[in-house]
């Protein structure tokens, strides 16, 4: 006996993405749209520029977004990004990292449910957005001290998380 039962695609008063567009727009971001169900969405962070993609998926009624940075993952480095992965994910509450095996890319996804026809507003989309980017900025110099400097998950981490205080 399944728990979840099929029911009629929802009809919505706006497409999900549009609210994601209308975001971009405001914010200045460089954007494109191919397709109705997905926004791609370049942002200037700190550390990197972070490509973002909004992507509506129908069958889930879930709008997900997918962030990723410029860090190609060489094989020799593999195991011990996935190690920095799976410690950076016990860590966050909502979203996760994964490494795309087949292009080597680090990514961090997010999914916002919409069942029952529940429509986001802007502030979802940004809080969604913004916590992508943060969890990307936060952790995006231990990524590159696992990958190019070939420090262990540990290392990486205390460097990454060393805050200072006050202005030199």
């Amino acid at each position: 006996m399944s728990l979840l039962h099929a029911e009629a695609v929802t009809e919505r008063a706006e497409h999900p993405v549009d609210i994601v567009e209308r975001l971009a727009a405001l914010n200045e971001w460089v954007f494109n749209r191919e397709d109705d169900d997905e926004i791609s969405i370049a942002v200037t962070g700190t550390w990197s520029d972070y490509h973002m993609a909004f992507t509506w998926l129908p069958e889930l009624e879930t709008l997900h977004i997918g962030c990723a940075f410029d860090l190609k993952v060489p094989d020799r480095r593999r195991q011990e990004l996935l190690t920095l992965v799976s410690t950076l994910n016990e860590q966050i509450w909502v979203g996760h990292f994964e490494l795309w095996a087949g292009e080597g890319v680090v990514m961090f996804r997010q999914a916002l449910i919409l069942a029952g026809g529940a429509m986001p507003n802007s502030r979802q989309c940004e809080v969604v957005l913004t916590n992508a980017l943060e969890n990307c900025e936060r952790y995006y110099q231990a990524f590159q001290f696992v990958v190019w400097a070939g420090k262990s998950v540990r290392e990486a981490l205390e460097a990454a998380m060393f805050e200072t205080h006050g202005h030199a």
